[in-house]
């Protein structure tokens, strides 16, 4: 078990993230766009027409350049949270590299608003969509509003309730991001033990992680009891005041499972105050985690990529666009930091 961090550090190593991450700070603006103008007509390249008879049905229907260049819509379920700006960063800078705007839009996790800001990114004619769902089912009138504008959709980091809607879709393997953990803990903690876990049942992307998470401790052989499992919406606030009441209920757990590491995070400051040391994992990578594995109570993070994400599922977007055949389903490597292997991939960024 590793020596809990003093408080001066832990304030230092969060205050960032509370005010960037999940939930913790302003909202972003409903729209961002860059500031310069899109590249004249005459500036786009020209799409080359494929042959008829070699063009599959659906890349027939994908639209052609509109005057100064495409206008490219952006919903993520919360875009405070550092996981989804570096996302947009990548998906940004594919897009700005073929003379297009991305319109990006910040529903803070609410999923009414998501939809009728879909609704607002379909008034602006957009040419196609990056999707990222608040709530996998909720999304749906939203899709089928922009199935009805013929608007292709394509997905990130977590799968809508029906994939059916989009063209493709590229996001990790979250399943695994919560085996690796799961399997990490039962090797450390042969004896076993109560435990807590911060899901968010509405996030499909952290019910894989915690699926994968329970599946690992279940085939170790190794009886861990869930002493405590509370929904804390990949929210930082709300998983440290979601661990706060679960460790006054159960200060003796071996370890608190976070969805993503903001939520870890919460529960970190939440055992902190509590004075308990529990191990705790997370699932992002993020750099705040991997500064805090070293010589705390934060035992691993189930890493992926956002650079990787946003950029392979832009650049499938403008795959597609050009008349090529794509794949449905991009699965992105996912993998463990902890201790033992985190200055392979620093501290100072995402992998």
């Amino acid at each position: 078990m590793k020596k809990k961090m003093v408080s001066a550090v832990l304030c230092a190593a969060m205050l960032t993230t509370i005010l960037a991450g999940c939930g913790g700070g302003e909202a972003a603006p409903a729209a961002t766009e860059p500031a310069a103008e899109a590249p004249a007509a005459e500036e786009a390249p020209a799409a080359e027409e494929a042959p008829a008879a070699e063009e599959p049905a659906a890349e027939a229907e994908a639209p052609a350049a509109s005057e100064g260049g495409r206008v490219i819509g952006y919903t993520c379920m919360d875009g405070t949270n550092p996981f989804f700006v570096a996302l947009e960063g990548a998906i940004r800078e594919v897009v700005e590299s073929h003379g297009d705007t991305l319109v990006s839009m910040d529903p803070a996790n609410d999923s009414n608003t998501q939809i009728d800001q879909i609704e607002d990114l379909i008034s602006r004619d957009i040419d196609l969509i990056f999707v990222n769902p608040v709530d996998a089912d909720g999304i749906i009138p939203a899709l089928d509003m922009l199935k009805d504008a013929d608007i292709p959709m394509f997905g990130f980091d977590t799968q809508v309730g029906d994939m059916s809607y989009l063209v493709s879709y590229a996001g990790s393997d979250n399943y695994n991001a919560g085996y690796v953990c799961g399997k990490d803990l039962a090797e450390k903690c042969p004896d076993g033990g109560d435990i807590l876990v911060l899901d968010s049942p509405t996030m499909q992307s952290v019910t894989d992680r915690t699926n994968g998470f329970l599946a690992a401790l279940e085939e170790s052989g190794v009886t861990f009891n869930i002493a405590g499992q509370q929904d804390a919406q990949g929210n930082q606030q709300l998983g440290n005041e979601k661990a706060t009441d679960l460790l006054t209920a159960s200060p003796d757990v071996v370890a608190i499972f976070g969805g993503n590491d903001p939520t870890a995070l919460g529960a970190y400051a939440a055992a902190d105050a509590a004075g308990v040391t529990p191990m705790i994992y997370g699932v992002d990578g993020s750099p705040d985690v991997k500064a805090l594995l070293k010589d705390t109570i934060m035992e691993g993070t189930g890493a992926q990529s956002p650079i990787s994400i946003g950029k392979t599922i832009a650049e499938t977007a403008y795959q597609w666009l050009d008349g090529e055949t794509v794949e449905e389903f991009i699965p992105i490597e996912t993998f463990l930091i902890t201790a033992d292997n985190v200055d392979e991939f620093g501290t100072d960024g995402w992998q």
